[in-house]
């Protein structure tokens, strides 16, 4: 494949990633935060301010895809406030000609209602909560970005992009020429892309440091869960030998299309799948050789074998 591969880190993505979390709830019980995370947020959050955040809910989740590729096509923000002021400034029609060359069947209706929709709520969620939380999370990012950026000239794209993402492989896609990873805190331990016209945005998991030594790393108990259950240990000898498809797996095995997503994701998130793109709706899996080799590492690291 012949794309450009780049390494991208900016505190407005978390801001984002950190909204699109709270507002819609999506993937919250897979990620680290935990469901608890939203209470702990709203204790600190007054309730009319809450109700003004939550009328995003109801908006479609597509207008995600629009604010990533704008932070994107406006370059690097020295600051969220600088992002937030600048797109406040921008015209209609700057945001729309920024956006319409990455996202099919874009209108410049679609670039005023989002601007103006999400500009007030970004601002309030950062005051609110993403403000507190900035200064802990910026340096993660930027030292994880820095390590990947390391990594280029050691690794090819397609290996630096599933070291980086735990088994994201993309294969074949028609028109793709970039390839944008973007290390991201709040999305732990999950994967997320953004498929556009010619470029795909792909935010991985970074490693976020243990409060207390004693307590066993996270991605160790992800992994062990992963295993602890026996459908899950034959889905992975099912994909040991080939990719398969979704379709494939619920022909196969006789399992319905939700119970092999709930497995599927919990094998993702644990580091043990291999997810092969070749667009936007199509996704096969296989297993990830390293994840064996990961869980016993983490595994003598931690009992100090």
């Amino acid at each position: 494949m012949d794309y450009e591969l780049k390494i991208d880190v900016s505190p407005v993505y978390e801001l984002l990633d950190s909204f699109m979390i709270y507002v819609t709830r999506k993937w919250i019980s897979n990620l680290d935060l935990g469901p608890h995370w939203v209470s702990d947020v709203e204790d600190r959050i007054t309730p009319h301010k809450v109700t003004a955040l939550m009328q995003a809910a109801e908006w479609p989740f597509t207008d995600y895809d629009v604010l990533y590729a704008w932070v994107y096509s406006r370059g690097p923000a020295t600051s969220v406030l600088h992002f937030l002021d600048d797109l406040d400034s921008a015209s209609i029609e700057e945001c729309y000609q920024q956006i319409a060359p990455l996202i099919h069947d874009f209108t410049i209706d679609e670039a005023s209602r989002i601007k103006s929709s999400y500009s007030p709520l970004l601002r309030l969620w950062y005051e609110q909560y993403f403000r507190h939380v900035e200064h802990k999370i910026l340096p993660l990012l930027i030292e994880d970005a820095s390590e990947k950026k390391m990594l280029e000239s050691k690794m090819d794209p397609i290996s630096l992009i599933e070291y980086a993402s735990g088994g994201v492989v993309f294969e074949d896609i028609r028109d793709l020429k970039t390839i944008v990873l973007l290390p991201t805190v709040h999305n732990r331990p999950i994967n997320t892309y953004c498929f556009y016209k010619t470029m795909v945005i792909v935010q991985y998991p970074v490693d976020v440091p243990l409060e207390d030594e004693n307590e066993p790393p996270m991605v160790l108990l992800r992994m062990t869960k992963a295993l602890s259950d026996p459908t899950r240990l034959r889905l992975l000898r099912y994909v040991a030998h080939e990719p398969k498809s979704l379709w494939e797996m619920q022909s196969d095995l006789n399992q319905s299309r939700e119970m092999l997503m709930h497995h599927l994701m919990i094998l993702r998130v644990a580091g043990l799948l291999r997810i092969h793109l070749r667009g936007e709706q199509d996704e096969r899996f296989s297993i990830r050789p390293d994840g064996a080799s990961e869980l016993q590492m983490f595994l003598e690291s931690y009992i100090h074998l």
